[in-house]
């Protein structure tokens, strides 16, 4: 089990922008009359995302005094979910997966690469573009191996076409999410295969009657 603590650096307040008020007011109006409480993960996801995609103690502790709970229960829910970062994060933050089905299609070089190119995980690189995370499984297992990066996924990765999305990023290039070998979705990757023995190439078909004519 991973072992998750509040950073040691931390800002000396937090306050949502005018904008993430609204918002936060329209999450707590979901809820009937003494169950605010209710609206605890999406307060916690909005103030990480205004926090630069981690979060801050005073931001948890902000959270708690909205919606009247006690500062320890929004400690406890933001330190038990691995989707709240306890501490900054690169401008992209990449969350590997390295379970089973990423395992044995090759995830062991993407994250030899997040080694070499970045450092160890939890760690931001001097410029503050890049941290990484382990992670379990995502579910794009289809396509593995993948990442994620901040809000997309990136699928069929190689070492070669990772060294390659890395390097876009690290120059402000756009990228593009999905599969980075050019696959349709969880096609597979030689293309459809599924009704070739019933039609031909052109889309005709190619089944025969009982009588041997078409």
């Amino acid at each position: 089990m991973t072992v998750r603590r509040l950073a040691e650096e931390q800002p000396a307040s937090f306050a949502f922008t005018p904008e993430n008020e609204a918002r936060c007011a329209k999450e707590i109006a979901k809820y009937p009359a003494g169950r605010q409480a209710s609206a605890v993960l999406a307060l916690l996801w909005l103030a990480q995302r205004q926090s630069g995609r981690w979060l801050p103690k005073p931001a948890i502790e902000k959270v708690a005094a909205m919606l009247g709970m006690p500062p320890i229960r929004a400690l406890e829910i933001a330190t038990f979910y691995s989707m709240f970062n306890l501490a900054p994060v690169g401008k992209y933050f990449i969350q590997f997966c390295g379970t089973t089905p990423c395992l044995l299609r090759g995830a062991g070089a993407i994250k030899a690469v997040l080694e070499r190119r970045v450092g160890p995980p939890g760690q931001v690189t001097a410029d503050g573009l890049f941290s990484w995370s382990e992670v379990e499984c995502l579910g794009a297992c289809c396509n593995a191996p993948m990442v994620q990066i901040n809000d997309d996924y990136y699928e069929d990765l190689t070492a070669e076409n990772f060294e390659v999305l890395l390097d876009k990023l690290a120059a402000g290039r756009p990228v593009k999410p999905g599969s980075q070998i050019g696959r349709h979705t969880s096609e597979p990757v030689g293309g459809l295969t599924s009704l070739v023995s019933l039609y031909g190439p052109d889309g005709r078909s190619g089944v025969q009657s009982g009588s041997g004519k078409d």
